[in-house]
């Protein structure tokens, strides 16, 4: 956290729901004709003072409400997340709001979640709607919401291009457990096509994400998350990604399945070849494995395309796909999609869920993927693109040491820079945008779909503002760490 001085704030409370939001109130200052005594404050408060005072939104000081009541709830909390000081309370389409009142351009969108922004509308009515009615009656019994979103979901991804195979889903609550179903039911696939078991091994790939539980996390290879949990799952193994000569050894007869990201969001928003995709489908046909694609961040539109592999040929589409993040626009919900031969493998018994499959879930996620597949948004998606990346090549020509990569498609971007980020992460969020990190040394720019272009030239240019701060002046600005969810060894 910035240095801040401890001084008392005179505040005003206003209501932000039932969350009472403070606003700082401007002192009035007395002119006088009396001498002002020299400042015995240190030069270090004098700069941070200063600091404060030019910057529209400082981060909530150790006074503060905020801290107030993060250091309430702090001690009851397990610590899985390192968060900066804002503590928000509030959204409505790309803005997000503290409990102090301060107002934020968000280019995270909950992690690639709120495609649709904060509280959209028609979901809010529909939430409200479904609660009065039927939130949940488990998957001992019927419900007309799993079975029309499901068959939404097979009919207009196979209408788009994309997985000409779709044949059958599985809905569940989120994106490990949308891809650890995959994972199962790729060993499941493995055991009948080999019964003497020896068909069990999954292939994943180097600065890959998947999840966080066991099989989750045994498909992403970063040692410093697997060593506290350490012996992973058996029968995982790992290759480089993109990397066209390595598949022939690394896929073999033993494989049951591969799972990959045609973008990997976490580990810094790294684009996969065709070639590279072509290569994984044709080898496991030879060896007869199940190919899994991972588009929990880079699906449901993200790239300008109802899916991120939609560009591929059909020789290069899966077997699964999974999904989650947007299909809820921030209410829980994942899903697995699958080929019929995947499906005819899974017999009743041999998966399930209590709370998947839900109708307030399904009801909103129906809602929430036909806007998604509209052509008009994808359409727009694309022309944003445009004005991200001519944002970040006037960045490049600015700072051509610093800025090296532009890389990413449609609305999943990322800015390579040859050194720590999170400096300017902090500066921005003083200066009201939100952004994150990926990778290692990555900027990462996930906003809600719907963003507008007046939007997007704001963000950019308190961007910049952060930028030439942290670049430009050389200001010390303290970094914001864990602002991803798997940060790279030594971070």
């Amino acid at each position: 956290m910035a240095l801040r001085i401890g001084s008392k704030r005179m505040t005003a409370v206003t209501s932000i729901g039932r969350i009472s939001v403070v606003e700082p109130r401007t002192c009035r200052r007395h002119a006088t004709a009396a001498a002002v005594p020299a400042s015995n404050l240190s030069n270090d408060a004098k700069n941070a003072i200063q600091r404060e005072a030019s910057i529209p939104n400082p981060d909530p000081p150790a006074d503060s409400a905020t801290a107030a009541m993060v250091n309430e709830h702090t001690p009851f909390m397990v610590a899985t997340y390192v968060r900066p000081p804002p503590m928000m309370v509030k959204g409505e389409g790309c803005y997000l709001w503290d409990i102090e009142n301060r107002r934020y351009l968000d280019f995270t969108a909950g992690i690639a979640v709120n495609a649709l922004g904060h509280c959209d509308p028609e979901m809010t009515k529909l939430i409200a709607q479904q609660a009065r009615t039927l939130i949940h009656s488990s998957n001992l019994y019927h419900n007309p919401w799993t079975g029309e979103l499901s068959k939404l979901i097979v009919n207009k991804t196979r209408a788009s291009g994309s997985m000409q195979a779709a044949s059958k889903v599985f809905v569940c609550n989120s994106g490990t457990e949308a891809n650890e179903a995959a994972i199962k039911f790729a060993r499941k696939v493995g055991k009948i096509r080999q019964s003497s078991g020896e068909k069990h091994e999954i292939v994943s790939f180097h600065n890959s994400f998947h999840g966080r539980t066991m099989g989750c996390l045994s498909a992403t290879p970063n040692p410093k998350y697997q060593k506290p949990f350490s012996p992973m799952i058996p029968g995982f193994s790992y290759g480089t990604y993109n990397d066209v000569a390595g598949i022939r050894e690394l896929v073999t007869e033993n494989t049951c399945g591969v799972i990959v990201e045609p973008i990997q969001g976490e580990g810094g928003v790294n684009v996969a070849t065709p070639e590279f995709l072509q290569a994984l489908r044709d080898r496991c046909n030879e060896v007869d494995a199940v190919l899994i694609y991972d588009e929990i961040q880079c699906g449901l539109s993200r790239t300008g395309q109802l899916w991120a592999h939609q560009n591929l040929p059909t020789s290069a589409h899966p077997d699964i796909l999974t999904t989650a993040k947007a299909l809820g626009n921030g209410f829980p919900i994942g899903a697995t999609i699958v080929s019929e031969p995947v499906a005819e493998c899974v017999v009743t018994g041999d998966h399930g869920t209590t709370f998947g499959g839900n109708p307030l879930a399904c009801r909103l996620g129906h809602y929430i993927f036909s806007r998604l597949s509209e052509s008009g948004l994808q359409e727009g998606v694309l022309e944003k693109e445009k004005i991200f990346r001519k944002g970040f090549e006037r960045l490049q020509r600015q700072y051509p040491d610093i800025v090296k990569e532009i890389r990413g498609r449609g609305l999943i971007l990322g800015l390579q820079l040859t050194q720590d980020p999170t400096p300017i992460i902090t500066a921005a969020r003083e200066r009201g945008l939100l952004v994150i990190t990926c990778g290692t040394n990555t900027l990462r720019f996930v906003p809600p779909l719907i963003i507008s272009e007046e939007e997007i030239q704001e963000g950019l240019g308190i961007l910049e503002k952060a930028m030439e701060a942290v670049l430009g002046r050389g200001e010390t600005v303290e970094g914001t760490t864990g602002q991803q969810e798997m940060a790279p060894l030594g971070r």
